[in-house]
């Protein structure tokens, strides 16, 4: 028997196997990405109840300020870490500077001209 996946977590899932290595999103990013805006608490819980065995890039996915969501100190929080750095990204005291790392990082760039 199949269970059927809600449409909404389908549409989560393939924003965050969007984000490419090295880069980062945050909650609300995704949901944005997933045409859901302002559910960000709703990508926290499809990523609660990925299916087992899904490859998915979850350790990408940080608040918006570029902390890490899981406890700190936890095994969740040191492995999203771990992967995180093993990606080039810079993970310090549990964040990620958005500015450098954020999945519109490039766009915001062209756009604005920033340096």
């Amino acid at each position: 028997m199949r269970i059927k996946m809600d449409p909404r977590h389908q549409r989560i899932y393939a924003a965050i196997a969007a984000i490419p290595p090295g880069r980062v999103a945050s909650y609300g990013q995704i949901a944005a990405r997933a045409g859901l805006p302002g559910r960000a608490r709703l990508v926290g819980t499809a990523l609660r109840g990925t299916p087992d065995g899904m490859p998915l890039p979850w350790f990408r996915v940080l608040h918006a300020d570029g902390s890490i969501a899981l406890p700190r100190g936890s095994r969740g929080f040191r492995e999203q870490s771990r992967r995180l750095r093993a990606e080039g990204v810079d993970v310090r005291n549990g964040r990620v500077p958005m500015a450098a790392f954020a999945l519109d990082h490039d766009l915001d760039r062209a756009l604005w001209c920033l340096e």
